[in-house]
């Protein structure tokens, strides 16, 4: 099928899956009579391209196109993954195997990186957010299970993976060659400011971090510090769960978050006051790489009133998944219940929004004969010479006073 059929296809699908959606909400019919009868508008409309397209379709790839828009139309991280797929996934997910380290997510049918962990590969070559994945390996990520993306990210270490990607300061699509590793994420770091402010860095949520972070709290506390900075730019992982537990570190009270779904009762996370440990003021700063466990943290943190948000608005990613299976081996894997922040908004719909919004300073790139990137000249983050001379933590030293 010729890309102007597939375009046309995806394009299609994607908008009667919106139109399937919708309808329940509007008109009056029932919602299963409404759901009934856009699927019979969907199944007419496929019958036309079917018969009367100028080109005979592939209507495998019609199928497969209409899934794919259907899915990424109210989830951005869901996945269709046929009987073969389904069966890799299932002998890889619990397996821990040399990547890439890159986080992924769904967008405009194509696959984009939330985020690239902190001393991986990918971070080493310079993926950030916003980054869109053309192909792996050769092959179009369009229409490509999400899932399946990650498997192929996934290989041997020291072996070799080929991607085409489109970046948002260098358009013109480029081919990175990553050699998969297994690699270790940085530790918390911590050091004091000017005027008795605290600093801490987490790049990345687990239990071992969250007791250095607990650790480089008290020693900030004994070497005098007043208040703190917390720094979860580019932190984009850590479960929810992880999350909770962050954010319990600096509540005594509230409600972090609760978790809803259509099939899924709700879930009361509250602060317990045994867990708090400082009652310093504290900024936090965030940006479009926050996702995840993190961004439970900021909403939780800035809902309360216990933290004053400073940066960019987060990623939106906070969701439990659910492998669905089919009759035929296949599975979509789906967010059945979403993460709400403590005003009752979706974090994965919304992300959260700093009170006080500062831009990332933009990364130098350096680009060799090629137009290839210099993967050393492409820190995941600017790096200023003088951390307060990042203009994110500058105005949080002036937030805080």
């Amino acid at each position: 099928m010729t890309s102007r059929i597939k375009y046309f296809v995806v394009s299609s699908s994607t908008c009667l899956t919106l139109l399937l959606l919708t309808g329940i909400v509007i008109g009056n019919a029932s919602p299963q009579d409404d759901t009934y009868k856009h699927i019979s508008v969907f199944s007419e409309v496929v019958g036309y391209i079917e018969k009367q397209y100028v080109e005979e379709p592939d209507m495998k790839s019609v199928t497969l196109g209409a899934l794919d828009g259907m899915l990424e139309a109210i989830d951005p991280f869901a996945s269709y993954l046929n009987a073969d797929q389904y069966r890799d996934y299932l002998k890889n997910k619990d397996v821990k195997r040399p990547d890439v380290g890159l986080i992924l997510s769904k967008r405009y049918g194509m696959v984009v990186v939330v985020d690239a962990m902190p001393g991986s590969p990918a971070a080493k070559a310079g993926f950030s957010t916003g980054d869109m994945i053309e192909s792996i390996k050769g092959v179009a990520t369009r229409d490509m299970p999400l899932a399946y993306a990650n498997m192929l990210l996934q290989g041997d270490a020291a072996s070799d993976v080929e991607l085409s990607v489109v970046r948002a300061r260098h358009p013109e699509p480029q081919t990175v060659k990553l050699t998969r590793a297994n690699f270790s994420l940085p530790p918390v770091d911590s050091k004091m400011l000017a005027n008795d402010v605290g600093y801490i860095n987490v790049s990345s949520l687990s239990a071992a971090h969250l007791k250095e972070v607990t650790d480089a709290v008290k020693q900030l506390q004994k070497n005098g510090a007043k208040k703190l900075i917390v720094d979860v730019r580019y932190c984009g992982i850590g479960t929810p769960e992880d999350g909770i537990a962050f954010a319990n570190l600096f509540m005594k009270s509230g409600r972090i978050t609760y978790l809803k779904g259509q099939r899924v009762a709700q879930q009361n996370f509250d602060a317990d006051p045994a867990k708090d440990i400082t009652d310093l003021p504290v900024a936090v700063l965030t940006n479009r790489g926050t996702a995840d466990g993190a961004e439970i943290a900021a909403s939780a943190l800035l809902g309360n009133k216990r933290a004053q948000l400073i940066g960019e608005r987060t990623y939106g990613d906070a969701a439990l998944r659910k492998a669905l299976t089919m009759d035929d081996g296949s599975a979509i894997i789906l967010s059945v219940a979403k993460y709400y922040s403590a005003d009752g908004k979706a974090i994965q719909d919304n992300g959260v929004t700093p009170g006080t919004l500062v831009a990332e300073a933009e990364a130098a790139v350096t680009y060799d004969e090629n137009g290839e990137p210099v993967p050393d000249a492409q820190p995941q983050q600017p790096q200023p010479k003088k951390l307060e001379d990042d203009p994110v933590v500058k105005k949080a030293l002036e937030v805080l006073g």
